[in-house]
């Protein structure tokens, strides 16, 4: 997933470069002026593409700088760019397709999407609070808790 964002970024004249992040609060990844950086002390493939993947949200949805996050304003870009990493990582169909393939836990499921375990849960939080408890994707029907396709 990382090298599909990578390729999409190259696409999209945004250059992305990996770099130790010195600023406080542990920050993993900014975005300004077409370019992205990502620290690059972060564990694995997975934790990339998804902080790769926020970045390039805040390149689709945001503006300015939003780094302090006191006003309701920056708030919602940030969440803004997290809801298009989520949907673009955590794509209903994929989810529907995983379980057909005979994924049936949520690492197993992170794994198969190329995402932590920590940003599917957050996809599926979000899902849930968009959709309720069910949606219907490709004539499926799928329940975010507990996950399942019926």
């Amino acid at each position: 997933m990382y090298e599909a964002l990578l390729n999409q970024c190259t696409k999209e004249n945004i250059l992305v470069q990996e770099r130790d992040i010195e600023i406080k609060g542990g920050i993993k990844g900014l975005y300004a002026n077409n370019v992205i950086w990502i620290n690059k002390r972060l564990k694995n493939q997975a934790e990339k593409s998804c902080i790769l993947a926020e970045e390039l949200g805040h390149h689709h949805t945001t503006f300015g700088d939003i780094l302090d996050q006191s006003e309701i304003q920056k708030k919602k870009q940030e969440l803004r760019a997290r809801w298009w990493a989520y949907e673009r990582l955590v794509p209903l169909n994929k989810i529907v397709q995983a379980q057909r393939e005979g994924i049936t836990n949520r690492f197993e499921l992170a794994e198969y999407l190329g995402v932590t375990e920590d940003f599917l849960q957050n996809a599926l939080d979000r899902y849930k609070e968009k959709y309720g408890i069910y949606t219907f994707v490709n004539g499926h029907r799928l329940f975010f808790d507990p996950l399942r396709v019926g």
